[in-house]
């Protein structure tokens, strides 16, 4: 049964997000603009922000604090993000600061994000967590922080979205620092990498990978298998 705290928290984490993605994001966007960078560059920075600010600390939030019983009112708030991320496309009002026009990414990470959640909650029981959060919540950053620092560092070092291998490199740094921190060791390093390396492919044939998906996916099931193989201390 949900309760009302829970019901609280998500309407405040839910508003955490829409103050990131509407003013914090789009604050961003107007910085690099102004400073003459082109639009898709800050499109881009624009993105990771959100990656980073809203992904990223709902996930830490939900990990440490016991807050939710259950994954449902979580993953509520994903569909519903990723529907208010879709709806811009299907009219054609795009927010202009952080949406790209040529795909719906923002909407996979919302879709993504809820998912791997869900599932990770009940890994995190089955594998004997406290808080079963704690186990998503690695995946999950590797994809937010971790991809997030991987788009700023190419950002910063070509000024337009390029898969290059610094990227991943500093994606691996960050990603396996989080896995240390959270005391998953050998298996979260492990993990943080193979979702590092899987970041740089964006097509397999003629098809266009999405980093949001391939990303958590990888890094997931990598972690979840290597606990079972693994087990931390």
């Amino acid at each position: 049964m949900v309760t009302t705290s829970e019901i609280l928290w998500t309407l405040g984490l839910f508003a955490w997000v829409m103050f990131v993605v509407t003013v914090i994001a789009k604050a961003t966007y107007n910085f690099f603009v102004k400073r003459g960078n082109p639009q898709r560059v800050a499109i881009y920075y624009a993105r990771k922000v959100i990656h980073i600010l809203a992904g990223g600390i709902v996930s830490v939030v939900i990990a440490y604090l016991p807050i939710f019983s259950s994954p449902l009112m979580p993953f509520i708030m994903a569909l519903v993000l990723a529907l208010l991320t879709y709806l811009p496309h299907k009219t054609g009002k795009l927010m202009y600061w952080f949406q790209d026009p040529e795909n719906i990414y923002e909407v996979d990470f919302c879709i993504a994000w809820g998912i791997f959640t869900a599932l990770g909650w009940y890994a995190g029981k089955q594998l004997g967590f406290q808080n079963p959060f704690l186990f998503p919540a690695l995946p999950l950053l590797i994809m937010a922080v971790g991809d997030g620092v991987t788009g700023i560092v190419r950002n910063k070092l070509f000024k337009r979205r390029v898969k290059h291998w610094s990227g991943n490199l500093a994606m691996f740094i960050v990603s396996a620092a989080m896995a240390i921190v959270m005391g998953f060791g050998l298996p979260g390093i492990l993990s943080a990498l193979l979702g590092s390396i899987v970041e740089k492919f964006e097509y397999i044939g003629k098809i266009r990978l999405d980093d949001n998906i391939t990303v958590p996916t990888v890094s997931f099931f990598t972690l979840y298998a290597l606990i079972l193989l693994l087990p931390t201390p």
